[in-house]
Order: structure tokens, then C-alpha cells, then sequence
């Protein structure tokens, strides 16, 4: 199914506004990594944000998530809950934040490809040919930045690229029937167990005392990169398609270098408004591409389709909204995935 021109444009903003909210990660990571130990600003990230979601869970009572969807809620937390905030702690004490921000410029390729696996999304190849030339130029800019070779720093956020991606893909397939400030909030709460008792044994062992800087990008990535971020991000994926949508984070080396010579004095040259450029070509070309959803699943996703609908069904009755052709919906998830259902909305 093609996502029409209204939807893209809702899609839009969200998107936008969760990608500006990830563009201070790194600096902030940075900034705190310098002061503090890398382990123990990720995984204290991930604690604070798990302690704001669970308040928010609280406050609005939200149901808990249903037993076929904790698998990939654990997919979410693994991606960008866990390995994205360790191995770009990591990189970061090895890599100023600029260079980072644009090794990090796969992750929208790595989304798309994650979005085609799970999600079933199908896109021409002028999407694939437009995607992989903004990633090309993003890359050859990382290479040229690090004088023709790739750092150790750049293999760690390689490999966070690949989680976020996942953790992206999984959320945005989730917030279809969870809700986006959902996902990431039952995500981090699934993932507060793992790391409470870890960050006390660091906390006990490591020098706390850091300038307001040092403890101002913590708080950043804790509340803005963990949490807030994700919640427009989620909502933009899920509207817009996950890897048309993802495509918006090729913008975000370039708002990251911008920050960075407003905030840090670091200069911008000639050929990073060249690659700036393909750039936002590509995503021109990338948005304006047609998408597909295809029919037929897999016997390991059989099913999915119909579960989303009726878990979408029962946020709308929570709430006492009436979601007009909901069962038609049903109907027609059922019969792409080749699953007979009765009329009181129960899948056989």
C-alpha cells in the first residue's frame, strides 16, 4: 500500500523533530564521557529514562503489553536501549563528535534495510539507488575526515548504527499498536532490571565529581536522546513508512556539525556543504519514491498483521473512541496473510 501525500505530510514533523532531538547525542555523550566512566554513562541513561517512563506509565495507566509483543520490546531494548548508548560511549571517548555524527550517516541505510526485512516494506530501486548514493557520500566524508581510514571508534558506531537500526525498525512496527511514547517506555522499563545493579556496582567505584557540562550532557541523553526523542521518532516511523522516514537522518550529521560550530567553534568547510548537498538530493529522491507492502508473509509472521489490528482495536476501545472499519481492517489483514477469522474478531 502506497502511503498518500496527507500521511507523509503528518509523518513529517514527528520525524523531524525526533531526528533534531537525536543530533545533540553525540556532543552530549561527549561532553560526559570526558568526566565520567562510558559504561556508566550508558547505562545511567538508560536507568534515568527508564525512571521518567515508568512514572509516565504510571500516571496515564497504561495496560501492559500483551505476551507476543515482549519479544520485540526486548529487540527494542537491545538496540537502542543497551547497544547503541554503550558502543557510542565507547566511540566517543576515542572520537570528537563531528567525525562520529557523520560515521553514524549509515544508520538510515541500515533502517531501510531492517524496515524491508521486518516490517515488509517494498521500495523501487530509485529509492535504493537514492539511499545508497547519501550514504556513499557520508562514508567518503568519514574517510577523508580520518585521512583515508577508518578509526577503531568508527567499528563501534558501525556497529551501533546496526542496532539502532533494529531497535528503530522493531519500535516503529510496535507503535502501530502500542503508541510511540509507549514503545520506548515499556522498552526501557523491560530494560531497567539489566542495568540497575551494574551502574550501583559503578556509581560505588567511580569519581562522580564533573563540571555542570559533563553533567549536562548526561542529563541530555538520559532525558532528550533516550526518551523524548524517540517518542516523535516512533510516531514519524510509523506514519510515514520505516524506511522512507529513516531517511530523514541523513540530515542529521549536518544539524549535528551545525551545533557543533555554534556551540564548539569547530568549522565548516567547503566539502561538507558538498556533501550536504547529495544529500538532500537523495532524500528528495528517496521521498518522492512509491512503497509496498507485500501480501504474502512468511509462516514465521503469519498472524502479525491480525494482532496489530486487534491490539489497535483495543487502544481505541481503552480510550472510548470508535475506530470506524476496524474490522474491515481485520478482515483485510487476514485475508494478505491467508488467515481465516471469526466474526467476533478472535484469530483461528
Amino acid at each position: 500500500m502506497q502511503a498518500d501525500a496527507m500521511t507523509l505530510r503528518r509523518a513529517w514533523l514527528p520525524a523531524f523533530l525526533g531526528v533534531a532531538g537525536f543530533s545533540l547525542t553525540l556532543p552530549a555523550t561527549r561532553m560526559a564521557v570526558l568526566y565520567f566512566d562510558p559504561w556508566l554513562v550508558a547505562l545511567g541513561r538508560g536507568v534515568l529514562a527508564a525512571g521518567l517512563a515508568a512514572m509516565a506509565l504510571l500516571v496515564t495507566r497504561q495496560p501492559r503489553p500483551k505476551r507476543h509483543q515482549l519479544g520485540r520490546l526486548a529487540l527494542v531494548a537491545v538496540g537502542v536501549v543497551i547497544g547503541f548508548p554503550v558502543l557510542s560511549a565507547w566511540a566517543m571517548q576515542q572520537l570528537p563528535a563531528s567525525h562520529g555524527s557523520i560515521t553514524l550517516s549509515l544508520t538510515p541505510l541500515a533502517t531501510a534495510c531492517f524496515g524491508t526485512w521486518l516490517a515488509r516494506e517494498r521500495l523501487p530501486a530509485r529509492f535504493w539507488i537514492a539511499a545508497l548514493c547519501g550514504a556513499g557520500a557520508v562514508f567518503g566524508f568519514a574517510l577523508d575526515a580520518g585521512g583515508g581510514k577508518l578509526r577503531p571508534g568508527d567499528l563501534w558506531l558501525f556497529a551501533a548504527a546496526l542496532l539502532a537500526a533494529l531497535g528503530y525498525a522493531e519500535g516503529a512496527r510496535l507503535t502501530r499498536s502500542l503508541g510511540g511514547w509507549q514503545v520506548i517506555s515499556w522498552a526501557l522499563v523491560l530494560a531497567a532490571p539489566w542495568l540497575l545493579l551494574p551502574l550501583c556496582w559503578l556509581a560505588l567505584h567511580a569519581e562522580l565529581s564533573a563540571p555542570p557540562s559533563a553533567w549536562g550532557g548526561f542529563v541530555y541523553v538520559a532525558v532528550v536522546s533516550q526518551f523524548l526523542a524517540f517518542v516523535f521518532w516512533y510516531r514519524g516511523l510509523a506514519l510515514g513508512g520505516i524506511a522512507r522516514m529513516g531517511q530523514l537522518q541523513l540530515l542529521q550529521p549536518f544539524l549535528t556539525l551545525g551545533a557543533c560550530a555554534g556551540w564548539l567553534g569547530e568549522p565548516l568547510t567547503g566539502s561538507l556543504f558538498g556533501v550536504a548537498a547529495i544529500v538532500v538530493t537523495s532524500l528528495w529522491v528517496s521521498q518522492r519514491a512509491p512503497a509496498r507492502l507485500v501480501e504474502s508473509r512468511p509462516d514465521g509472521h503469519r498472524g502479525s498483521a491480525v494482532r496489530d489490528v486487534l491490539d489497535q482495536e483495543a487502544v481505541f476501545k481503552r480510550h472510548g473512541q470508535c475506530r470506524r472499519g476496524t474490522h474491515g481492517n481485520l478482515k483485510a489483514a487476514s485475508r494478505n496473510n491467508h488467515i481465516p477469522i471469526r466474526n467476533d474478531h478472535e484469530a483461528l
